[in-house]
């Protein structure tokens, strides 16, 4: 359909929709769009065209999408005035920092996107650390990723992350030590890029005294130029009020923002595994010939005959798959099977070593990271079973080669590639 908007307006389209642009001067999130260009708009997401002159659009709409026309701009002064003044400040300063922080759903993609619409119009080389492991657009779910934009953006999605590091979950909860940690590593490769300022987007978990213990520490550890806290009332001053080191803006969530329910949040999540998983096929390797993290598995030796039948006199039942470590017994247990816990304590208490037990195939779906000899992220498969007697792991992967190590998470994929939820068989 064809729809015609004055200049002045803005047009906000709820996806999954396209739209061309078929006349006019029209900028999304300060990003100038030419004329023929074609925006993709995700289920779930929302894009504004700034109709700066009148301007004519060909929108096809999918199921569930819709759009509007709203007078003026939705972008608010104090993002404009915000955005100005970091600028500034980074054309005077290599490897200017700029952390943003908000709740889910407060604006803090389409800031980031508007501040770095901003840089590139003023000529500053630009890097983006997406730090959103839920929400993450810069990589796939469950890591952070970054890029140096080689120009003006729509969605953050349509960037390919140059390197990535992996945290295995969707939220930073159980994991902050490692998010800090990738945050901090990903920081010192982007400054090696010579950038002119560094956008920090960082996850939604703000509320209550962990999630900001966590986030002040992110900044400490970060060592930002300024923070930019996004709020609709005082949802961050708890966190702000506690920063130092830092030039702190606090600007409005906007109106037009859309927000999104937990499942809507997952369906994006699921179209992004799909984005990285697309033309995959599964590969087998051999567990002595890669390098193995995110769990025990491969860290061992198995047990001498005498030894296992210790453990299978003990359990009540003979283990499929036995490895065993300084500290730790990892014992497979066939399809089916079952052990008692009283077992599994008279067990510990025997050997006076921690046991952990899960069955064959539960493994099977689990989300995994694939690096290369020197840590490079190299892209996600899906972990399609582990060959025990071989010691050969299978792994749905686009990745082709130089395949070095396999990290495992705790994300679990069904075939079609949806999330069914956390596995923590591995963790230690």
């Amino acid at each position: 359909m064809k729809c015609n908007v004055d200049a002045g307006k803005t047009l906000l389209v709820d996806g999954p929709a396209s739209i061309d642009i078929v006349s006019g001067e029209v900028e999304v999130l300060a990003a100038p769009m030419k004329v023929g260009t074609r925006i993709i708009v995700r289920e779930g997401k929302r894009i504004p065209l700034e109709v700066k002159s009148n301007a004519s659009f060909e929108i096809m709409l999918g199921e569930g999408a819709s759009y509007e026309e709203v007078e003026g701009s939705t972008i608010p002064e104090n993002w404009i005035k915000t955005a100005k003044e970091i600028v500034s400040e980074a054309s005077l300063k290599l490897g200017f920092v700029a952390a943003v922080m908000g709740e889910v759903d407060s604006g803090k993609t389409s800031f980031c996107t508007y501040l770095a619409n901003t840089a590139i119009k003023e000529k500053l080389k630009v890097g983006i650390i997406d730090g959103d492991l839920g929400q993450s657009d810069i990589g796939p779910p469950s890591t952070i990723g970054y890029s140096i934009l080689k120009g003006h953006i729509k969605d953050l999605f349509d960037v390919n992350a140059e390197d990535a590091y992996f945290i295995g979950l969707t939220s930073p909860g159980a994991a902050t030590k490692e998010v800090i940690g990738g945050l901090c590593k990903l920081k010192e490769k982007v400054m090696m890029e010579e950038v002119e300022l560094v956008v920090v987007n960082t996850d939604g978990w703000v509320e209550g005294e962990d999630a900001a213990s966590y986030k002040l520490r992110l900044v400490d550890a970060l060592k930002p130029d300024a923070v930019v806290g996004i709020q609709q009332s005082d949802e961050l001053l708890h966190i702000l009020n506690g920063i130092g080191g830092a030039k702190v803006y606090i600007i409005d969530s906007p109106s037009a923002i859309k927000k999104r329910d937990r499942e809507k949040r997952k369906i994006l999540r699921e179209l992004s595994y799909k984005k990285y998983l697309r033309g995959g096929k599964v590969q087998s390797f051999l567990i002595n010939w890669i390098n193995l993290e995110g769990t025990l598995l491969g860290k061992g030796i198995q047990p001498s005959k005498e030894r296992m039948r210790q453990i299978e006199n003990l359990l009540g039942v003979k283990p499929w798959y036995c490895e065993e470590t300084q500290k730790t017994i990892l014992i497979v247990l066939g399809r089916g099977k079952w052990v008692a816990e009283e077992n599994i304590r008279k067990l510990e208490e025997n050997i006076k070593k921690r046991i952990k037990i899960f069955r064959e195939g539960e493994e099977t779906g689990l989300l995994v990271s694939l690096k290369d000899i020197n840590g490079k992220f190299l892209g996600i498969g899906v972990l399609q079973g582990i060959d025990y007697k071989r010691r050969a792991i299978k792994i749905y992967t686009p990745v082709k080669e130089g395949i070095h190590t396999v990290h495992i998470g705790q994300v679990k994929l069904d075939k079609e590639g949806k999330e069914i939820g956390i596995c923590t068989i591995f963790t230690n």
